[in-house]
């Protein structure tokens, strides 16, 4: 897969994406992640970016020329054929599980990085889409190009050392992870449930199945209406609520 990287930061990118999982995924030529410096594209003499926005106001705003100059180029060296083309801003759809999965289908991304006060309102016609990831205002868009980039890449064959391990995922299905434990089975008092270590394979798959569903309503009961759920699960979700109610909390 390969990630286009609109920003006038590119320094910024080289620690996230020179470590772990995203190092060896680009090693193995499973990802390429090309960086695009705006400022290369300004048409301009002394090579500006931003302007004061038309009709007064602080801060300044990302001029349109630049950007489109830049995604002509792209297009150019790819034949002529682009893959969806996101904006990172506040406006945008909310990130989730669900369209990390949509994007992780696709070939070729564009990711446009916002800065400033915002972008010439006509960059957004070149945009297929628009993402934020969360109800707050960052500095600009790399951050949140870096978690796109990252969540949308562990689901790419071969890039987890574990295929599965995705299926399983927080967000998988609509539900919460279940809790993990590892060595020691016993660690200042608090023991590792006695099922884990049962080798009992159906008992505990159905332990962290149940896990997950008491995860969810404690914590994201919003995401159990949506919920991927068996009877045997609805069956087990009544049962909570009940014993809630009983005791009050």
């Amino acid at each position: 897969m390969v990630f286009d990287i609109l920003t006038l930061f590119p320094e910024m990118f080289q620690g996230p994406f020179s470590v772990s999982q995203i190092k060896r995924a680009r090693e193995r030529g499973l990802l390429e992640i090309n960086l695009v410096n705006i400022r290369d594209y300004s048409p301009f003499k002394h090579r500006e970016v931003d302007d004061a926005p038309f009709g007064g106001g602080g801060g300044m705003i990302l001029r349109p020329e630049p950007i489109y100059l830049a995604l002509e180029a792209i297009r150019e060296r790819r034949g002529g054929k682009l893959g969806p083309v996101i904006l990172l801003c506040p406006q945008g759809e909310k990130f989730s599980q669900r369209l990390a999965w949509e994007l992780a289908r696709e070939e070729h991304l564009v990711l446009i990085c916002g800065h400033y006060e915002g972008v010439d309102e006509r960059v957004r016609h070149l945009a297929t889409g628009e993402i934020s990831i969360g109800d707050f205002v960052l500095t600009g868009g790399e951050l949140a190009a870096m978690v796109v980039v990252d969540a949308v890449a562990r689901l790419l064959p071969g890039v987890l050392g574990d295929e599965r391990a995705p299926a399983a995922d927080s967000f998988a299905g609509g539900l919460l992870e279940h809790p993990h434990y590892t060595r020691p089975r016993v660690f200042r008092g608090e023991e590792v449930p006695e099922v884990l270590t049962s080798g009992h394979h159906a008992r505990i798959a159905r332990w962290r199945r149940e896990e997950s569903i008491l995860r969810t309503l404690v914590r994201r009961p919003d995401l159990l209406s949506l919920a991927e759920l068996t009877e045997e699960d609805r069956k087990f979700l009544r049962e909570l609520k009940q014993r809630i109610e009983v005791l009050g909390v």
